[in-house]
């Protein structure tokens, strides 16, 4: 799985008009399942996500997770994410075939582990807004 991590002041995923998610301070996290990732690549990943030190502690240092400063995750799926870019038209072979079941396994283990949560909606032409705070931008890849 790959996730491209984003510290936000706030974020919102907007479809048809509609806001389907909005959070306050935290993570907006761009998700893609890959070929052959498993339920326990989300976990993982998830995990990993909720204790990523990447905000501010007392002394200006990032050392504080999600979790720390009681933040929220903004959780989008990105399909995209896979491009392969060898040529000039990104090549998406690698992403995982369009079904729900990782990302909202990647979603309920980020919820388990304390951080409460807003998705987009799967599948859905997305419009995506967000106050990207420092700005912090962070990719997270499970073959890595």
């Amino acid at each position: 799985m790959r996730a491209l991590v984003q510290r936000v002041q706030s974020a919102s995923v907007t479809v048809d008009s509609k806001i389907s998610g909005q959070i306050g301070p935290g993570l907006l996290v761009l998700v893609c399942a890959m070929q052959d990732d498993t339920d326990d690549l989300a976990d993982w990943l998830a995990q990993k996500v909720a204790k990523l030190r990447i905000f501010q502690d007392d002394a200006g240092k990032m050392n504080r997770s999600l979790l720390d400063i009681g933040g929220s995750a903004l959780v989008v799926s990105q399909f995209t994410l896979a491009a392969d870019t060898k040529g000039n038209r990104p090549g998406f072979s690698r992403a995982a075939p369009p079904e729900r079941d990782l990302y909202e396994k990647f979603s309920a283990a980020l919820a388990a582990a304390g951080v409460p949560v807003a998705n987009g909606i799967f599948g859905a032409d997305m419009k995506v807004a967000l106050v990207n705070d420092g700005p912090v931008t962070i990719w997270l890849d499970t073959d890595q």
